[in-house]
């Protein structure tokens, strides 16, 4: 979307995993993790750290499209483009993920990781207490 110029989720920097028909859908998308293993095995040092937005970024110039970043990843979050043969990964569109905004679920959030995880802890108490109150459990 905000790179291809185009809305075409097969070429989204976020990829969608559903088994089985009737599963629900899981948006994969990189973490930034603060170990990045696609930074330590990148034989080109084409993976570097944007110091406003904390996003590891794939320098297309100096990558050499050998897959290791994809190899290494845990998350199935870095991949290469179909049609350029680039390597991809999340950049967080400089800072304000337009994934976030156009997720028409929710599913996809932007912020800081405690911040996202105090929303599931809420949003699983919540579930809780619907629990308890219906007599299950």
């Amino acid at each position: 979307m905000a790179h291809e110029e185009e809305f075409n989720p097969s070429r989204s920097r976020v990829r969608v995993l559903a088994r089985t028909a009737g599963e629900k859908a899981v948006p994969v998308t990189c973490l930034q993790c603060d170990d990045a293993g696609c930074m330590a095995v990148c034989p080109a040092h084409a993976i570097t750290d944007d110091v406003v937005t904390g996003a590891r970024l794939i320098n297309e110039t100096r990558c050499i499209k050998c897959t290791m970043c994809m190899q290494i990843c845990a998350f199935g979050a870095t991949f290469q483009d179909e049609r350029s043969r680039k390597m991809l990964k999340c950049d967080l569109c400089d800072g304000d993920p337009l994934c976030a905004k156009a997720c028409p679920s929710g599913a996809i959030v932007s912020g800081e990781a405690a911040t996202a995880n105090a929303a599931k802890r809420l949003v699983a108490a919540r579930k809780m207490k619907v629990f308890s109150k219906g007599g299950r459990g």
